[in-house]
């Protein structure tokens, strides 16, 4: 109950006064707490500087390490291009004595280790050849040495050299620093291995001129060499527990022991064309580096106390500002919460305000768009409901009795057929089967084949009339007989070639009806070889075509399925037509397939 009854207490204060109640408190709190911030302040400077010391010390360490690490590397190119060598390995021995004396004048190995007495301590080359005698510098392969994982990377990865901690028989099994890479023999399609331990009294020289404690460290967690001697050879997790060092991770660590605390600074030892990773760490305690800070620590309560009386001050300035836009703003969204879209919501400032003002604004206006679309949506869609119910209550208002004419025309039908008139019988059966369909017809969408099949149900009772003077052809496309398409939407397109182009011509004319498939749209096209249309008239067509109106005298069919197709499948749908005087007319249109919408024309 007490605290609802703050809460409500606090959400009634106004916002002006809310926002200076509340800067003041943020304002007075660091009073009370800032000795133990300026403490903690100079704790992490003196940290600070302490961690780019050791980051100092890291990179000298780093720098003087490349010195020793890049000579292995250069062996191993100069023994690359050593034919010498490359002939000892390969060379397939019958004597023992051969060997001895192959090796006695082969004193390479041996150079490159008085030359880099400080940076290497031995050299090592592993080759598959039973003719190899081991002299500890050349050493014939055995299955030991073929099971180490070392090894098999080596063979592997051609491309990849490696650094790795492994021990040496030729030095009494002791491990060592090892630089590992394949050497290739093209010439004798051969591999080998060659092993350069690095001197870890040099290493140990390196890192024990360091006065934190320094270690490099393998990707297996071995410490292979540290300023502390008795590390050298066991595992870091024998003296680091964090869990973001032993699994690998680089940067600065914060460890808390039951004595100490201190700081772990990781840092990876940038190394190329190399599989594995070397990294240096250095552990520095935190009583070492912030024993001085905390009596710097109360130096800042007077210069803190200084500034709060200039502090609030401006703390009213921005709080008066910041309310009054809120005020702004809130009138503005109210005249919107009435029902005004046409107000602008309008902020000044690029702040988080000035952009939630410009958003809110943004969606009033989508939402005015919204609400304009829904209607003309309706619109259209009232206007197609209409437009398909005229089409039923024209074909229906000639039917004074539909029943009554659908009986009598079955009565006729029967009787030519008793009296040897199949013809006729006929006739009359698709006069009555167009009548129904046309009564019956729905709003929805109907197979193109349905609609072909009405359509010729049509032309054969126009081609009874008109006999030998009116010939049709259907060329459809097989792929398009199951698309559905509006109803009497084609039949009304091939009454008004008959009635207007082949019924004033006494020679008569053929009609035909052209489905295509293209990609995803449906190509429909009727076309006459009657009398044309001229090209004054034709203008006249389109004009009328997309009027609402209906006037004596104009295509209502064409303009029928003009509209509905423009409603079905959006304003840039609809008929096109393409007329000659005296050649004939052509009437098509296209339907966006697996859509009502983005329809257009289809000139051919």
């Amino acid at each position: 109950m007490v605290i609802k009854q703050i809460r409500s207490f606090v959400n009634n204060i106004n916002m002006r006064n809310k926002l200076f109640i509340t800067f003041v408190l943020v304002v007075f709190i660091p009073v009370v707490i800032v000795g133990g911030l300026l403490t903690n302040e100079l704790k992490n400077q003196a940290i600070d500087d302490a961690e780019d010391q050791v980051a100092v010390n890291m990179e000298r360490v780093k720098e003087r390490l490349f010195e020793v690490i890049k000579v292995p590397i250069y062996i191993s190119d100069n023994i690359m291009i050593d034919q010498r060598l490359e002939e000892i390995v390969n060379k397939n021995y019958a004597k023992t004595y051969q060997v001895i004396a192959d090796y006695w004048s082969y004193n390479t190995f041996e150079e490159y280790q008085k030359i880099y007495d400080s940076e290497i301590s031995n050299i090592r080359f592993y080759m598959e050849n039973a003719s190899l005698i081991n002299n500890w510098e050349i050493i014939p392969l055995d299955n030991e040495v073929k099971s180490t994982t070392w090894y098999k990377n080596a063979i592997n990865n051609p491309a990849d050299s490696q650094w790795v901690y492994i021990r040496d028989e030729t030095k009494k099994n002791k491990k060592y620093l090892s630089f590992v890479r394949r050497i290739d023999f093209p010439s004798y399609q051969t591999v080998g291995v060659l092993v350069v331990n690095i001197n870890l009294k040099t290493l140990t020289t390196i890192l024990s001129q360091e006065a934190s404690w320094t270690m490099i460290v393998d990707d297996q967690h071995h410490i292979i060499a540290s300023n502390d001697l008795e590390q050298n050879g066991n595992k870091l997790s024998n003296y680091i527990q964090e869990e973001g060092v032993l699994s690998g991770e680089t940067g600065i660590f914060y460890e808390e022991q039951s004595e100490q605390h201190r700081r772990i600074f990781v840092q990876p030892i940038p190394l190329q064309n190399t599989n594995n990773q070397l990294t240096i760490i250095s552990v520095i305690d935190n009583d070492r580096i912030i024993k001085n800070a905390h009596q710097f620590g109360r130096k800042g309560i007077v210069l803190v106390s200084i500034t709060i009386f200039i502090a609030i001050i401006f703390i009213y300035i921005i709080s008066k500002l910041f309310s009054n836009r809120l005020i702004i703003l809130e009138n503005q969204i109210d005249r919107v919460a009435q029902g005004d879209f046409n107000t602008r919501i309008v902020i000044d400032g690029n702040d988080e305000m000035g952009n939630l003002a410009k958003n809110i604004d943004h969606m009033v206006r989508n939402i005015k768009d919204l609400i304009v679309k829904v209607e003309h949506s309706n619109q259209q869609k009232a206007l197609l409901e209409r437009k398909q119910n005229e089409i039923k209550f024209k074909m229906m208002a000639s039917q004074i009795n539909p029943h009554f004419l659908f009986n009598s025309l079955e009565s006729i039908r029967m009787e030519a057929h008793y009296k040897g008139e199949p013809e006729i019988a006929n006739i009359v059966k698709l006069l009555g089967k167009l009548m129904r369909n046309n009564i019956e017809v729905g709003t929805g969408k109907i197979e193109l084949e349905r609609e072909l099949e009405v359509s010729q149900w049509y032309l054969d009772i126009q081609k009874f009339r008109y006999e030998d003077r009116l010939d049709y052809s259907f060329d459809i496309d097989p792929t398009t007989k199951k698309l559905l398409i509006p109803p009497l939407i084609i039949q009304p397109l091939v009454e008004n070639s008959v009635i207007h182009g082949l019924e004033h011509s006494r020679a008569g004319g053929k009609i035909s009806v052209i489905s295509k498939r293209k990609k995803n749209r449906l190509l429909i096209k009727v076309h006459d070889n009657g009398i044309g249309i001229s090209k004054k008239k034709l203008l006249e067509i389109y004009q009328e075509l997309d009027k609402q109106d209906v006037q004596s005298g104009i295509r209502v069919g064409l303009r029928n399925v003009h509209q509905r197709l423009k409603l079905l499948y959006g304003e840039n749908s609809g008929l096109t037509i393409k007329s000659e005087k005296g050649v004939g007319t052509s009437i098509s249109f296209s339907i966006q397939l697996g859509g009502d919408t983005n329809a257009e024309g289809y000139n051919s």
